[in-house]
């Protein structure tokens, strides 16, 4: 009994996930916009746009099939686009049926040719060598709705989970739509939307699309069709919420595009944006700068004095849990325990704020007590409930792992904002000063059969000089005396540890 009410007062002091207000800041340069949303005085997610790197999500294009694989069940389309796109047959609209009824799908060279022009959208951003992916199966995002032009079918945001809400919407939104052509997907945003809100977003989202058939008839393949709306109102349709208290942007142009856009889609936002014009940069209101550096560090310290260590790759993101210097009571079971909780919280935030995709490995500390394991995972289901991006969550493997996934569309922060190290190659570590000694060393030797020089010269960091003239002199100086040649040294102060040069006179 007393073990089950310390379960629960830990669980109430570790759970944190009540409705909040939150408060959006946005800063604008001519070269990039960038978004911190803040809940509680905190960043929890940050969203970048550069005028040269603009993302590819949403656009439409009239594509070119420049290359079917059979063996892959898949195409590459040419779009227009630095690298070609790639398309697989399960995103193909042709076999949406098969899909739903479980069958087998038409084969992809049954369905593409090479030179054949078709309406593509892209749903994931070119991340790192790979193309764009692509789908046949349009769909454009209005505030309330999201429109199918090709699926006459009406649907409902997941998010959205009571059932009799969820066909009061269905029912409300198939009146709307009538009989014509298209479906549409009811977003979260609708839960709250008057008949006319709806109506208004119903018959943009068709002028839209009729403009976008109109270019069509106009344009030949690779062409842009629709180009998905800039960062700021991409904010005021799909990220403000009735929970948005105010929405503050430190460029007066863009303030006043933000009112008109909200006046026209978004009425219920206008009086929520605000111009900051104050002498203090509007990111370093909330220390949005610190957030973005420790973003990128590996190391995320968390206020017990535990801290996690999270590693990207391109192929997962692993997440490791550790105590650091935090002791606790007595009970060592305790002590992890309250740890796990509290990490639970900051992954969730940091998955957010990084944007982090893909295949994601946590190594939580490891629990003997089922009570406690179970407990953890509620409280990481709980702390990604916030979370827009679609996440699944597996549980606890038996190496003691949780598996989870979080739907990846664009490149995460560290690969928008960094780039590979030229020092350590991506490697994370570089060669010590004394590796790099014995590797010059072994370099001398080698030249010394196949030339015969005066001298040799080393051009070389102050560390691996430094080295050679203390502790590795008495290997240097054997060496001269097994070739017979001087061996000198020499500093050059733009060379990293693992750099060398050797000179021969």
């Amino acid at each position: 009994m007393l073990k089950t009410a310390k379960l629960t007062l830990l669980l109430y002091l570790y759970s944190s996930y009540t409705p909040m207000s939150e408060d959006i800041l946005i800063n604008v340069t001519p070269f990039e916009t960038r978004v911190a949303l803040v809940e509680q005085g905190q960043v929890q997610e940050l969203h970048v746009e550069r005028s040269i790197q603009r993302g590819y999500v949403g656009n439409i294009y009239l594509g070119k099939v420049v290359r079917v694989l059979p063996g892959m069940q898949s195409a590459f389309i040419e779009i227009g686009l630095e690298r070609a796109a790639f398309i697989h047959v399960a995103d193909l609209r042709q076999n949406r049926k098969e899909r739903i009824e479980g069958t087998p799908p038409t084969p992809i060279e049954k369905l593409l040719f090479e030179g054949q022009s078709l309406i593509v959208q892209v749903t994931k951003d070119p991340i790192g060598t790979k193309g764009a992916r692509l789908s046949t199966q349009i769909s454009i995002a209005g505030r309330m709705l999201v429109y199918l032009p090709y699926d006459p079918h009406i649907g409902v945001s997941q998010k959205i989970d009571d059932e009799a809400c969820r066909q009061r919407l269905k029912e409300r939104v198939q009146q709307l739509a009538g009989t014509e052509e298209g479906g549409f997907i009811v977003r979260t945003q609708a839960e709250i939307a008057t008949d006319e809100e709806l109506q208004t977003d119903c018959l943009y989202l068709k002028k839209l699309w009729g403009i976008i058939l109109q270019r069509l008839k106009t344009q030949g393949s690779p062409s842009t069709l629709y180009t998905e709306l800039h960062l700021h109102q991409r904010i005021l349709r799909d990220v403000a919420s009735p929970s948005t208290d105010k929405i503050i942007v430190d460029s007066r142009m863009v303030f006043q595009q933000m009112k008109e856009w909200a006046e026209v889609y978004t009425p219920a936002l206008v009086d929520k944006i605000h111009h900051h014009s104050g002498s203090r940069p509007l990111f370093d209101t909330v220390r949005a700068e610190e957030e973005i550096q420790r973003a990128l560090s590996r190391r995320v310290d968390l206020k017990s004095g535990g801290y996690l260590i999270i590693d990207q790759t391109e192929a997962l993101t692993t997440v490791d849990v550790n105590t650091g210097g935090y002791v606790g009571g007595r009970n060592f079971g305790d002590t992890i325990f309250k740890t796990n909780l509290e990490a639970t919280v900051a992954i969730a935030r940091q998955l957010r704020l990084r944007n982090l995709g893909g295949i994601i490995i946590l190594d939580f500390i490891d629990m003997e007590n089922p009570e406690h394991r179970e407990s953890v995972l509620d409280e990481l289901r709980n702390a990604v409930a916030k979370d827009r991006t679609r996440i699944t969550i597996s549980g606890f493997s038996q190496l003691g792992l949780v598996e989870m996934t979080r739907k990846r569309t664009r490149e995460s922060l560290s690969n928008l904002l960094c780039e590979p190290c030229p020092t350590c190659q991506s490697r994370g570590s570089v060669l010590t000063a004394r590796s790099v000694c014995y590797e010059i060393l072994r370099e001398i030797l080698r030249e010394a059969r196949q030339f015969n020089p005066k001298e040799f010269r080393i051009l070389a960091s102050q560390d691996v000089v430094d080295l050679f003239l203390e502790e590795e002199s008495q290997h240097l100086a054997q060496t001269g005396d097994f070739i017979g040649k001087p061996i000198s040294l020499e500093v050059d102060a733009m060379y990293s540890q693992e750099q060398y040069d050797i000179i021969l006179f």
